[in-house]
């Protein structure tokens, strides 16, 4: 089963009002999806994000002339040798290999991974809350009511990119507007120290329905986060940028985490991924993934969640949330799954068990411009 061809579609969003986090106001989304056809006839979809020009470039010049004529079953050795010149490049191989194999083998990915233990996983409605309007406050509110009428029961807000009181007066009224509807989760990305964290006492302390405080301080500083579990009574949860599931230790070995948050698009590839969960698993921590700016990856993740050993003997059906970006991005309508209440169907069928849409990939090609 040898690699006969491999198109690439980069995909670019010019966002009519920006939006954005800690990091800073978007006003573009992008992404980079791979499909490699084997001389079988047997397909395979990948994502990757990265700078458009960077991506198309090194698809073209390097990648794709050393993957033609291999054999799509040796994916192990192939991810291994594209990601010494670009991890994350390997992430999007990896996707489309994996799901090669697994119509060749004609299962589900799932049943790839050893099978479905939940047919449904529970998402969350994952928000950027700062735009450039004034009444960026007021914004957010109406996208968090709108999320809620909706039938989401998780949610997460952004906090870090105010100064702490604006950013609390945002988060209070937040809460207000969410009561018992809903549970909700902080993310500060990296954003404070230790003592600027210990800032968000009072609040977190009179709401026990917070379900996490994401990655306030830097995350490779496990000392901190450790003296930060010890005095806030709120799981905490990190690892998003990590590109090793190694990253990890120093904040296991530390009892430093409670929530891990793996991000294939971050990994290099998807045994990567599983070893990094695996991981967080023997330590006995949770794994929520992150799974912010790809569609692909979130189909991925659902379907690792869906394959999860239970954490809670008592309710063997319960798993962690998945990230569903609830944001302006119709690059995410790529797949054609979307939240029940708040759930996804873990889709069936061999591969993926889901069609990509021709008529988006063509709708949101970028045209080679640059951009910013």
């Amino acid at each position: 089963m040898l690699i006969h061809s491999i198109e690439t579609y980069p995909l670019y969003y010019k966002l009519p009002e920006p939006y954005g986090d800690a990091n800073g106001i978007k006003s573009y989304r992008t992404a980079f999806y791979i499909r490699i056809l084997t001389d079988s006839g047997i397909d395979g979809w990948g994502e990757c994000s990265d700078w458009l020009p960077t991506l198309q470039k090194g698809f073209e010049a390097r990648i794709i002339p050393y993957l033609l004529g291999q054999d799509a079953r040796e994916r192990t050795r192939l991810v291994g040798e594209i990601a010494k010149w670009h991890k994350r490049s390997a992430s999007a191989v990896s996707m489309a290999l994996t799901e090669i194999f697994a119509k060749h083998s004609q299962v589900s990915v799932c049943q790839l991974w050893g099978g479905r233990m939940r047919d449904t996983i529970p998402v969350y409605a994952s928000f950027q809350s700062y735009s450039e309007r004034p009444n960026w406050r007021q914004v957010s509110w109406q996208a968090i009511d709108h999320a809620l009428q909706a039938g989401f029961r998780l949610i997460k807000l952004k906090i870090g990119g105010k100064p702490v009181e604006e950013d609390q007066q945002h988060i209070a009224q937040a809460l207000k507007l969410i009561g018992d509807q809903a549970y909700a989760a902080l993310d500060a990305n990296e954003s404070y120290d230790l003592s600027t964290t210990l800032r968000w006492g009072p609040i977190i302390m009179e709401t026990p329905s917070l379900l996490w405080l994401e990655e306030p301080m830097p995350i490779h500083q496990a000392n901190p986060y450790r003296l930060l579990r010890q005095k806030l009574p709120i799981p905490i949860a990190g690892g998003e940028n990590f590109k090793k599931a190694v990253q990890y230790l120093p904040l296991l070995t530390d009892n430093a985490l409670d929530i891990a948050t793996p991000d294939i698009l971050h990994l290099t590839g998807l045994d990567e991924y599983w070893s990094a969960i695996r991981l967080a698993q023997s330590f006995g921590v949770r794994v929520s993934p992150h799974c912010y700016d790809g569609a692909l990856t979130r189909l991925y993740a659902i379907f690792a969640q869906a394959c999860l050993v239970p954490w809670n003997k008592m309710k063997p059906d319960v798993v962690d949330p998945v990230e569903w970006d609830a944001m302006d991005n119709p690059i995410n309508g790529l797949l054609p799954i979307q939240p029940v209440h708040g759930q996804i169907t873990v889709p069936q069928g061999h591969g993926i068990g889901v069609e990509i849409d021709r008529e988006k990939l063509s709708a949101y090609k970028w045209d080679g411009s640059i951009y910013s």
